[in-house]
Parts: structure tokens; sequence; C-alpha cells
């Protein structure tokens, strides 16, 4: 073979794409160096031809010597099932066993006689000869994760989570035999009230609730409400959060906070003409001032906490035994999370250019350091500070579920997950050896980009999250799911795909690494029901048709902005030429809004970032915009629902 070639197998063998076709058609091969630095940020060695062909013998080796898979997902439609089972081919004639344990712990086994099952492969690695032999599980099991042990002589030789995954995700009666219901987006930082503290919050949202409830709405959306970061409030992108398994503190209504309204300093406080006069100024704003807003919060929900800590902890109350049990029922993630925000508040205190755990002295970048252990003890209560934090921000969503239901709303609640997250927070601190760090998640150029797109945030490494059974994609679904009635996946093509950057490397150089497609979206089902969570996959831009076709088998509804549903003519679809499976909006988070749209805002401003490669790009944009507008009036036309006194002249 020639250097590309055992690149490309190395490559491919790790689940990257060695080339790709763009949006026009036209493929592009992902340079050498790409697949090189890809690989490396995968820990797999690939400097030269022979660290290469040593590379694939290793994941060859490591692949056929694992007895079974460490996670299998199956329908619980598709039985019996057949799990492959790699063996030498000198323990062929020796029996075998199977023992199955469910998750509500009933238990079954049997044995397996090797030679009478089918081989479907096999391989000869240093001399010695391996089988891939097909076993059909002689029983079933219930929707849920279950453990499944192949054993020798009684000994464990194998084991693996058996996932059995509903073939449909979760679907509400409201939407259930061509039901539709309609509602409102908000992105919640914005929310302006008379009572909010300069930015919107869990109160402000449960208001949105109940007024566009009574308009008859049955769904309200909001941006993602993942974690950022406290100590840089100036960091305020929803979709570069520190942790998508918990959620950002400044939505918390301190007022709503039952220590609030017992703690005498904190009611005195915040009722005096100073601090309301600051409140004000923050609701008076015509930007959020983040900063602002931290500064008025974040002290006071100190003056909380201590007074928790006093009259609730020190006493053991009923409020302090809930407390504490959250605390258990949410170890050790939220520990982890908790001491994150400790230590990156101390070192940045220390050094305000310090901004993320890479920044971090050495010894506190690895979790489980003895240094890190010997701070949380040190700081033991400014770590429970943050984890108090999360258990009223817990308090105050939950409440929001509950309100969604008491209205009655069809599909109430309909929350955003963030595609991934920040390099430097708190789940990538927690999870390093789960994201592939020097790598970012982004898109090739497209008629949106040319330059294509470098988001970054690094990508979880398909094989490492096989390895963890999936537990870290199944906690991130729960947390997003668990109080919502919707969750809308962003980009939801990275189940399937994501296209890899190279951290210092142009957007255009990437690859797209291949996911366990079938086994996300199961799991996503799964998850879907046992939290009564309907599923919408925000598939815009490049996706592969078999992609949208598995999505739709599923019951993942299909994501549709105006802007983009056109017919072959370019004129805008009308509504009966929609797919029925799909959420319907004007326009998305990265999107001009309508009014900007028509005003062509958003072109003026891709001008001036530079993001047109040619004055002749830009031109025909422009030119198209305004054809645009005369195509929408005529849709609006054709289907009856231009406004009174508009005309398409």
């Amino acid at each position: 073979m020639t250097e590309r070639e055992i690149l490309e197998r190395l490559a491919r063998s790790h689940e990257i794409a060695p080339d790709y076709y763009d949006i026009w058609g036209h493929r592009h091969e992902v340079p050498d160096a790409s697949l090189r630095a890809l690989l490396a940020a995968l820990g797999v060695h690939a400097a030269t031809p022979q660290e290469a062909e040593d590379s694939i013998r290793a994941i060859e080796s490591e692949r056929w010597r694992a007895v079974i898979a460490p996670a299998v997902v199956m329908r619980d439609d598709a039985a019996p099932w057949s799990l492959r089972l790699n063996l030498a081919a000198a323990d062929a004639d020796f029996p075998l066993a199977w023992r199955l344990t469910q998750e509500d712990g009933k238990g079954h086994e049997g044995v397996i006689d090797p030679a009478s099952l089918t081989v479907a492969e096999s391989a000869d690695l240093d001399g010695e000869r391996f089988t891939a032999r097909e076993f059909a599980l002689p029983v079933t099991a219930p929707c849920g994760y279950h453990r499944l042990a192949i054993l020798r002589d009684g000994a464990m030789i194998g084991e693996t989570a058996l996932i059995v995954v509903p073939a449909l995700c979760f679907r509400p009666l409201a939407v259930q035999n061509d039901g539709r219901v309609w509602g409102a987006a908000a992105q919640l930082y914005a929310v302006r009230s008379e009572r909010n503290w300069g930015i919107g919050d869990f109160t402000d949202l449960a208001a949105l609730l109940a007024q566009w409830g009574a308009r008859g709405a049955g769904v309200v959306g909001v941006n993602p409400l993942h974690a950022l970061f406290p100590h840089n409030p100036e960091h305020a992108s929803p979709y570069s959060p520190s942790s998508r398994c918990f959620v950002n503190v400044l939505y918390l209504d301190v007022e709503a906070i039952a220590d609030f309204a017992e703690c005498d300093e904190a009611l005195a406080q915040a009722r005096s003409p100073e601090f309301q006069s600051r409140l004000k100024a923050l609701r008076d704003a015509d930007l959020v001032d983040y900063t602002g807003v931290a500064q008025v919060k974040l002290p006071m929900l100190e003056r909380c906490f201590a007074h928790f800590r006093g009259r609730h902890l020190a006493a053991g109350t009923p409020r302090a035994q809930a407390f504490r049990a959250w605390q258990a029922a949410h170890a050790p993630a939220l520990r982890q999370h908790a001491l994150f925000e400790a230590l990156q508040e101390h070192f940045h205190r220390e050094d305000p250019q310090v901004c993320g755990w890479p920044a971090w002295p050495e010894a506190y970048r690895d979790p489980a350091a003895p240094e890190v252990a010997h701070f949380a003890e040190s700081n033991a209560e400014r770590v429970e500070f943050y984890e108090y934090l999360q258990w009223q921000a817990e308090l105050q969503l939950e409440a929001i579920g509950r309100r969604s239901m008491e209205l009655g709303l069809g599909v109430g609640l309909y929350q955003d997950l963030a595609v991934s997250v920040d390099r430097g927070g708190a789940e990538a601190w927690a999870n390093q050896d789960l994201y592939a760090i020097a790598a970012s998640v982004g898109a090739p150029p497209d008629a949106f980009n040319m330059r294509g797109q470098d988001w970054g945030l690094p990508p979880l490494a398909p094989e490492r999250l096989r390895a963890a059974a999936y537990a870290p994609f199944i906690d991130t679904l729960r947390a997003n799911m668990r109080h919502a009635g919707a969750l809308r996946i962003d980009h939801v093509m990275a189940l399937a795909r994501l296209y890899w950057v190279p951290q210092g490397s142009e957007p255009r150089d990437g690859a797209y690494v291949s996911y366990p497609f079938e086994d996300l979206v199961g799991i996503v089902a799964l998850e879907s029901h046992r939290n009564r969570c309907m599923v919408i996959g925000e598939d815009l831009g490049t996706v592969p048709d078999e992609v949208r076709a598995t999505l739709t088998r599923v019951g993942i509804l299909s994501y549709r902005v105006l802007f983009f549903e056109r017919q072959g003519s370019g004129d805008f679809k009308p509504p009966a030429e929609y797919p029925a499976e799909a959420l319907v909006t004007a326009a998305t988070h990265d999107l001009p809004t309508l009014a900007g749209y028509w005003a062509g805002r958003d072109l003026a401003l891709r001008q001036e970032l530079g993001l047109f490669p040619a004055e002749e790009a830009h031109q025909a944009q422009v030119l198209a915009r305004a054809q645009d507008r005369a195509r929408l009036l005529l849709a609006l036309e054709r289907a009856g629902l231009l406004p009174e006194g508009a005309t398409v002249d």
C-alpha cells in the first residue's frame, strides 16, 4: 500500500472519512496533515507510515480480542437479538455460558456451544486465528439498560451493556393522529419583565407558559439553559456551555428561593433604594448587562446559602435533608461540576487571564489529582455553594415542568440541547478522556458560510463514547429532558457524523467522523419515553438522505425553516408541501430574524466580517435577497395570508 492508502485505512478504522462531498457535489480529499492531526486528537500515532501500520495492528487486535462490544443496542421489536462474539479459534470447542441481568434485577442464564454458531468473519493476529460468531440470545428483555456477561468455566470473559430501545420516540397526545400545536420561542436571557433582575429568569419562563397558553399555544421554546461560567458572565453563548448536564444559575429567580424569604439581611438589602435603583438600571438597559446581573445576583445567592447553612444544614431540617438527598442522587457529577466552578473562580481571582482548566496549574488539570482532592477538602463550603445553586435551579425548573402540566399545554416547555461544550469548561474537564480536545466541531464551506465553520467546541470521540456504554450521552439527555415536554437536538446530524476541524487548521481542511447512529437514535427514543419528552432534530445544512429517513423512522421530528423551504423554481413552498413530521419556524438562533432578513442586515454583517470570499458573491446574495422578498410576498398572497394593506407590487 502507498503511504496515503495506509493513512486512509487507519483513518477509516477510527471512523474518519478521508474525503467528503460539499453541497455543490464537489469531492474534497482530506489533507494528510489533517488526517494525522485528527488521529492524534484521538490518541492514535500516525506521524510516519510505520507508526500508522503499528496503529492499524493495535486497533485490529484490540477489537478482535474483545469477546463482546462494550455496549449493544437492540430494538425491542427486532428479537431474537443477534450478538457478535469474538473468539480465538482454539477456544471454539469449549462451552460458554451467558448471564443476563435486567435493570430490575431479574436474571436469565444459559449455555453457548461456540461450534454451533455461524462464523461471520475471521482474522489472523500474530499467528493466532480469531472468528466472529453470531449468537442469538434466546430470551428477550424489556426496554431499558441491562448487563449481559459471557463466561467460561464460571469466569467472566466479556460483558456488555445490553440496551433495549423502542422503535419510536414518545409523542404527546396533542400531536398524535395528525394533531398540531403552535407556540412561541424566546431567548430567555432577553425576556423583559417588571420584576426580574436584568435578565429573564425561571419565573419569567413560567409567566411565558401561562401567557401563551392562555392564547391557545401548546408549546413554549427556549434557548439552551446549560451551565455557563459564573466567573465570566460575558461568556454568554448558550451554545458554548461549560456543561450540558447542569443549568445556568443566572436564570435563578433569587426572590423565589425559600432562603431569600427567610433571610432578613437579604430582604433588607433587596428592598433598599440603592439596590432597587441598580435593578431598575439593569432592567432598562438596551442589552443584557451580564456582568451587572452577576454582580447583583451572585452576592445575594451567597447570602441565601449562608442562611441555609446556618438555619438548615446545621440543624438537619427537612430542607437540609432534601438537599443532602439531592446531592447524593446526583453524585459524583454534581460534585465535579461544583468543584470545577470553585477551582475556576479561585484561579481566575489570582489571574484574570485564566479561563478554563487548560490554563490552570498542571497539577489541577486532572480531576483525580491529589491536589484537586485537597482543594475540595479545604474549600468544601465554596464547593457546596455551587451545588446549592444547582439544587435551586433544579427546584425552579421542576416547578416550571409542573406548571406546564397544570396549564394543560399540549407539549409544554421545549428545551434546546447544544451540540457540544466549551473545551475549557466543567464537562470537558471531568470527561477529558471522552472528548477529542485537540479538534473542533464545525462545518465545511457552504452557501451560508463559504469559508466553512469552526465552532470551537470539542467533539466526543465515538469509540470512547461506546466504551463508556454511552453513559455520558444518556446523562445529557436525561438532564435536558426531565422537565421538558420537547427537546430540540441542535445539529442532530451529530448522531450520525460530525465535521471535525483540527486545531489551527482552516475549516475547509476538516473531515467527517462517523458515530454509531442507530445506537444513539435508539437511546434517544428510550430516554424520550422515560421522560415523556418528544424530540425534534435540527437537520439543516448538509444532511444525507439516509439520516433524515432514519430520523423519520424513529419519530424524531424534522426542523424546517421558512427561509430554506423552496420549490425547484426557488419559490417558497406552500404550507401543504411541508412534511407533516416537522416543527416549522421562521428563523433560528443563528439566522436573522424575519425583520432582519427582510432588511438584509445579515448580509451587511457578513460583508463587514469578511465572510464573502469575493465581492461578486456578496452582490449575488444581495440580488437574490431582493428576489426572495418578492417571492415571499407572492407565497403569502397565494396562501391568502398577505397582511391587510400589503401588496405584492
